[in-house]
C-alpha cells in the first residue's frame, strides 16, 4: 500500500540498514510487517488493561499506544545490526591476524578469504560473499567494494578498505594490515577501560533504584496505609510489581547496551 511507501521513505537509510542486518525484506513489506503486529500488538496491551480497570476509557489510548510499540518494533533492524556489528567486534582482531598469518605464509587472496570464512562465525559471511561475487564474475576489486558498502562495522571496513588499497596499488598488504589491526587493538583496550568506569556508578544505581528504594518503598506504603487506612488491594500491588519488573528490565538494557562490541 501507498500509506507503507510513504513511511519507508521518512526512515533514512532503510534499504541500507536491512541490508547490514541481512534482512532479505523490501523497505515496504518491513513497514507493513511492523505495522500490522503494532496493531495486533496495542490491541492486546489495551485488553489486559482493560481486564484490569474495566474502562472502555482505556480504548482511547490505542493512537498513543499503537505509535509507541510501531516506533519499537521500527528499531528492531538498528538492534541487530548492532548486534552483529558486536559479534564482529568479539573476532575482528582474531580473524586479522589470520588474515596476516595467511598472507605471511604465501597462500593466495582468494584461498585467504575461503579459509577465514569457514573459520570465523560473525566475520565469516562477509569474505564468503566476496569469494561469491567473484565465483559469478565480478572483479575482485569491485567484490570488495560492493561489501565493504554492506558492512555495519566500521572496523572491517577498514580492515576490508586496506586490502582494496593495497589491491589497487600492488602494495604489500601486509603492513597496511598490521597496522590496522594495532589501531583496532588501541581501540578495543581504551572501550574496555572505559566500560570499567562505566560498570561501577551502575551497578550502585541499580542497587539504590531498583532493588534498596523499592523494598523499602512497598514495606513504608503497606505500613503507612495501614495507620492512615488506606486501602491497598491486589491491582495496586500487581501495578507496582509491573513498574519494578519493568525498571529491572529497562536497568538490565541499559547496562548491557553500554557494554563494548568486543570481546573482554
Amino acid at each position: 500500500m501507498e500509506i507503507y511507501k510513504q513511511i519507508s521513505k521518512k526512515v533514512p537509510d532503510l534499504q541500507l540498514k536491512l541490508t547490514q542486518a541481512r534482512m532479505a525484506e523490501t523497505p515496504e513489506f518491513y513497514v507493513k510487517k511492523n505495522w500490522m503486529t503494532s496493531i495486533m500488538s496495542t490491541f492486546g496491551i489495551l485488553i489486559v488493561l482493560f481486564l484490569f480497570f474495566d474502562s472502555l476509557m482505556i480504548f482511547l489510548l490505542f493512537p498513543i499506544l499503537f505509535f509507541m510499540v510501531f516506533s519499537y518494533f521500527m528499531k528492531y533492524v538498528d538492534v541487530k545490526i548492532k548486534k552483529i556489528n558486536a559479534g564482529i567486534g568479539g573476532e575482528i582482531v582474531f580473524a586479522g591476524r589470520f588474515l596476516l598469518i595467511e598472507l605471511e605464509s604465501g597462500v593466495p587472496l582468494y584461498q585467504t578469504f575461503k579459509n577465514l570464512a569457514e573459520s570465523y562465525k560473525q566475520i565469516g559471511p562477509y569474505f564468503q560473499a566476496v569469494i561469491d561475487k567473484v565465483d559469478f564474475g565480478t572483479p575482485m576489486e569491485d567484490a570488495l567494494n560492493e561489501v565493504i558498502l554492506t558492512s555495519p562495522s566500521s572496523n572491517l571496513r577498514k580492515l576490508l578498505w586496506q586490502i582494496l588499497n593495497s589491491f589497487k596499488t600492488g602494495s604489500d598488504v601486509t603492513v597496511s594490515l598490521n597496522n590496522v589491526l594495532e589501531q583496532i587493538v588501541r581501540e578495543h583496550q581504551i572501550m574496555a577501560k572505559e566500560y570499567g568506569r562505566k560498570l561501577n556508578p551502575l551497578a550502585m544505581f541499580y542497587m539504590m533504584v531498583a532493588i534498596i528504594v523499592p523494598s523499602l518503598g512497598v514495606t513504608l506504603l503497606a505500613v503507612l496505609g495501614s495507620f492512615i487506612g488506606l486501602e491497598i488491594n491486589m491491582i495496586v500491588f500487581a501495578v507496582i510489581v509491573i513498574l519494578l519488573a519493568f525498571m529491572q528490565f529497562m536497568f538490565l538494557a541499559v547496562i548491557k547496551s553500554s557494554r563494548p562490541p568486543l570481546d573482554i
